[in-house]
């Protein structure tokens, strides 16, 4: 079902939109999506807490259920040929949250517990045939299903103990370009690796190279993700202190431009755009699932 557009740009046009379709999923059992693939073929489910983890086929109309576990669908890695996953799977021992870390080969269906136990990880890597995982500030890397591990590794950004840090093989800095004062949330890297987008609390949506010098400041956008190297969507919520009572998907450049995608007729939040910039999907808050296609 296609939906209309939202007429007006907040600023101006930042992406050339086709349409905006619901996308009606059966059989999943999951309310949230978590991600999609480079290529927008596949999507990845949720529930609302992020337990769970299932792979929707767009073309098939198909459900395969990857994991059933607690925090399964938290800050899913997929590699960049769209063919493999690498998922967490939390257990409390205790009070004390730990981490199994596995990789899924969706062409074959073999998996690999490349981790296990682990605490405090925050954050995981698809990079060819190399996981890359941070915990406690430190990396590892291993390798995936029928692969070897790479030398070299692209840099990962990760927050540790509120703070805004990269890794690059295996060297960790402390960023926090706007100060170690501050609490930093939702981090990423840009597909060419040269820069890292993530949200200051209390203040806003920045940009940083990898010195952590600051390049572009974006203003009042939750949870942003790289559409291109110089492009990120991400939503402009509202609340009322208890519930949130608005909420848009906006695509903004680093230039300065801002877009707004949706219009008021749904609360769209949490944007996941596929890798060759062709799809944006996100999910409203009743549950449903929304894709916009780009021309």
């Amino acid at each position: 079902m296609a939906l209309a557009m939202a007429s007006a740009s907040l600023f101006a046009q930042v992406l050339d939109v086709a349409s905006i379709e619901k996308i009606d999923i059966k059989g999943a059992g999951k309310s949230v999506v978590t991600g999609i693939s480079p290529k927008g073929n596949y999507l990845l489910l949720s529930d609302a807490q992020l337990n769970g983890l299932a792979k929707y086929d767009l073309s098939t109309k198909t459900v395969e259920v990857i994991s059933n576990a607690r925090s399964a669908g938290m800050n899913v890695a997929i590699s960049s040929d769209g063919n493999s996953l690498a998922y967490r799977e939390d257990s409390y021992v205790d009070g004390l949250r730990y981490s199994d870390l596995k990789v899924r080969d969706l062409t074959s269906g073999e998996s690999r517990q490349l981790a296990k136990g682990v605490r405090n990880l925050n954050a995981v890597s698809l990079q060819g045939k190399t996981a890359v995982m941070v915990a406690g500030g430190r990396m590892t890397k291993a390798a995936t299903v029928g692969g070897r591990a790479a030398r070299k590794t692209a840099p990962v950004a990760s927050i540790v103990n509120s703070q805004l840090v990269l890794d690059v093989n295996g060297r960790t800095t402390t960023l926090s370009p706007n100060g170690t004062e501050h609490s930093y949330i939702w981090p990423s890297v840009s597909p060419d690796g040269t820069k890292v987008c993530y949200f200051v609390c209390g203040r806003g949506c920045y940009v940083c190279d990898l010195k952590g010098n600051i390049v572009a400041e974006l203003g009042k956008l939750h949870a942003a993700k790289w559409l291109d190297n110089n492009t990120i969507v991400a939503m402009n919520d509202t609340d009322n202190g208890v519930v949130i009572t608005s909420s848009a998907i906006v695509a903004a450049s680093l230039d300065g431009k801002r877009q707004t995608l949706t219009d008021a007729s749904m609360k769209a939040m949490y944007p996941y755009a596929s890798a060759d910039g062709k799809k944006v999907v996100f999910t409203t808050d009743e549950g449903e699932t929304y894709m916009i296609n780009i021309k």
